[in-house]
């Protein structure tokens, strides 16, 4: 699949409106941390076009319609190239990275490919890791780009190390730290982007073609559906309710009052999905 990347105007003001940020923004950290906060809170992670064998599009064109006037979520390449976007109109310097992912990997698997994208933004106080788009442990607030210090966001704690120039991104979980994924400080393209993102929203050794994952941090809790599994988590994600979706009337639901989002198929062929791969 390939994407047309003829159109590069970015409406910051329609990207505002669609997270609720009304406050005057520039660039510096108060800001970074507003717009990160706002993001995750309103523009969900979720897979539902991979997953229902649709294109996903990067340019920013395509991204805007979808994510901000669509009322959509999307993934980690959609999510932080439209937050890429409008931090550079505000006057940020990002760079944007690639990370290999290790959230389901055993410790000593081998390193998969440079699946999932980042951001490192500069400021006057230092560098600081921005990611919105990672669609297992949402980060809720940019993180200082430190090493071996627990740093503590609202609704959980992280850890950054490095070995030999490979960074590391840990959550602390129930049952103890684990790692979300590998990075290094090599700046990728969006040409780099858009393999990547054609390898993930099409190859079936990954989960976005076969499993259905949305994610949203609102407040003090994080919401998670995986296939027909919500689950609602609150601090380091200690596990506060868990619950089946049963129906497509009870999935319409949880879209449109837990997620906030508009699908892009009748519910009742999201749901038929995934009742499907159970009785296949």
């Amino acid at each position: 699949m390939c994407n047309n990347p003829s159109s590069n105007t970015f409406r910051l003001s329609e990207y505002l409106e669609r997270i609720g940020v009304t406050d005057a923004v520039r660039p510096d950290l108060p800001t970074l941390a507003a717009l990160h906060a706002a993001h995750v809170d309103a523009i969900p992670f979720e897979d539902l076009d991979p997953f229902l064998g649709r294109p996903v599009r990067l340019d920013l064109d395509s991204l805007q319609q979808k994510l901000v006037r669509n009322h959509r979520g999307g993934y980690c390449f959609e999510q932080n190239t439209l937050l890429k976007a409008a931090l550079e109109v505000i006057g940020f310097e990002v760079m944007a990275l690639a990370a290999r992912v290790r959230w389901r990997a055993p410790p000593q698997s081998a390193l998969g490919p440079r699946s999932h994208m980042l951001l490192k933004v500069e400021l006057p106080e230092g560098s600081f890791l921005a990611d919105v788009g990672f669609g297992s442990c949402l980060l809720d607030r940019p993180l200082v780009f430190k090493t071996d210090i627990e740093q503590r966001t609202p609704l959980g704690s992280f850890l950054l190390t490095e070995a030999e120039g490979r960074y590391s991104l840990h959550a602390k979980q129930p049952d103890g730290w684990r790692t979300a994924y590998l990075f290094d400080l090599e700046p990728q393209l969006p040409s780099d982007y858009q393999l990547s993102n054609w390898y993930a929203s099409t190859c079936p050794e990954l989960p976005f073609v076969s499993t259905l994952i949305l994610e949203r941090v609102a407040g003090d809790r994080r919401y998670k559906l995986v296939n027909q599994r919500l689950t609602i988590e609150a601090r380091d994600g200690e596990l506060a309710e868990e619950r089946a979706i049963g129906s497509a009337d009870d999935l319409d639901r949880v879209l449109e009052q837990t997620f906030r989002i508009t699908p892009p198929a009748p519910v009742e062929e999201i749901f038929a999905r995934l009742e499907g791969q159970y009785s296949s």
